[in-house]
């Protein structure tokens, strides 16, 4: 239907004068400027029924991807990430990755659609010339700009067309949602699996060159030797993860050596058993300086002093290395007395 077919009654009574605007070629101006096409109306300019109809369609477009925004949460969260579907004619898909992805597509096409049908149809479709003005903004033309954005918000009916507006307002709320459950992909959360290791009471140290449990006369005075939680194999599956947090140094000093109090009360008969993860980036420390008790992380050069509560001498570490209280079973072996009573290993913001 067009204007020519429409009553002029019905018309709306906005009109452009810049489509009557046509110049005339003369001699000074060869070029003239031919004005714009007569304007053609549409058929939600003239008929509200059609406008509701619109209204309606970019509405639910809208309620579409809040809808889609719903099914990425509940198929990041109820669909397993090990299972795999059939889509033809593309093959074996992971299930979680085809429905995020079909969700999240519908939900961002639901939104442009319909925001591309509502200024199609609703909104003013009027032509306009203006003029070209300087880069410069002088006061007029900012004001301007305030007075052309109400205009805009007026024209685009957002104030008479409340089922619009608030669809829209719940879709662009949800979607950003999306994102933020993405973030959790970052990786698994770690729950706490840092602040235990397998070391637990009762628990031998079993050498990790011989795999044999040791007892006290095993570590000699100015020895080091590295230890492991009894039962805790290089067959197991987790093994890599769980000596990274267990791996444990013996070291014997004389007693009366010992500066710190608890240390000393840690040990048995001079024997102190300390994390072997540096507490800088979790580097392996294995350098030991049997005069000074020192012991060296040959990564970044951390010092630990293993007289003094393993507190850190020099180098970048953040904190003294975790000590483990220890002492004997009844069979005369060396037993862990319980977990370490800090994390192990570098800090972490969880850490508190």
């Amino acid at each position: 239907m067009s204007s020519q077919d429409i009553p002029e009654e019905n018309l709306p009574a906005e009109q452009d004068a810049a489509h009557g605007a046509v110049g005339v070629a003369d001699e000074k101006n060869p070029f003239a400027d031919p004005g714009l096409p007569p304007h053609e109306h549409r058929i939600q300019d003239i008929d509200e029924r059609a406008a509701k109809r619109s209204e309606r369609a970019v509405a639910l477009l809208f309620t579409v991807s809040m809808l889609a925004t719903i099914g990425f949460i509940a198929s990041y969260v109820a669909i397993p990430n090990d299972k795999s579907i059939y889509v033809f004619p593309i093959g074996h898909l992971s299930a979680m990755n085809f429905a995020l992805g079909l969700t999240l597509g519908v939900a961002l096409f639901c939104i442009g659609a319909g925001a591309v049908h509502w200024a199609r149809t609703l909104m003013s479709d009027a032509e306009i010339a203006d003029e070209r003005h300087p880069i410069e903004a002088s006061p007029e033309v900012r004001a301007k700009v305030h007075a052309d954005f109400k205009q805009g918000a007026k024209e685009s009916a957002i104030g008479r067309r409340p089922l619009i507006r608030n669809t829209m307002l719940g879709a662009l709320t949800l979607v950003p949602l999306s994102g933020l459950f993405l973030l959790r992909d970052l990786g698994p959360l770690p729950k706490e699996t840092l602040r235990h290791t397998l070391w637990a009471k009762g628990k031998r140290l079993v050498n990790m060159n011989t795999n044999l449990p040791l007892r006290p006369e095993d570590v000699a005075v100015g020895s080091l030797t590295f230890a492991k939680p009894d039962g805790l194999e290089e067959t197991n599956e987790d093994f890599q993860t769980e000596i990274a947090k267990a791996a444990l140094m013996i070291v014997r000093l004389q007693p009366d050596n010992i500066k710190d109090k608890r240390e000393l009360e840690w040990s048995h008969q001079g024997i102190v058993a300390y994390s072997k993860i540096c507490t800088h980036v979790g580097c392996p420390i294995s350098l030991y300086e049997q005069q000074t008790h020192h012991v060296l992380c040959p990564c970044h050069q951390s010092t630990f002093d293993l007289s003094d509560g393993a507190r850190v001498i020099f180098g970048p570490a953040g904190h003294a290395l975790p000590q483990l209280r220890i002492g004997v079973d009844s069979e005369g072996y060396l037993q862990a007395l319980g977990d370490f009573e800090e994390p192990v290993g570098p800090a972490f913001w969880e850490r508190g």
